[in-house]
């Protein structure tokens, strides 16, 4: 449910919520597509954790 912060804020404003605004930010100030925005931050997450696991 990336439209509801869930109660804890949009990260671009402070908060603690990952949303679909925060997507459109990054992607604005990166200029990217927000597909591309939401690719890396996949990518970025994933090679996290898979780094976690070693």
């Amino acid at each position: 449910m990336t439209d509801n912060d869930m109660g804890k804020g949009k990260l671009a404003q402070g908060g603690g919520s990952l949303t679909e605004d925060d997507f459109n930010h990054m992607a604005e100030k990166w200029d990217m597509s927000v597909e591309d925005a939401k690719n890396n931050t996949y990518q970025l997450l994933k090679r996290q954790l898979e780094k976690d696991k070693s």
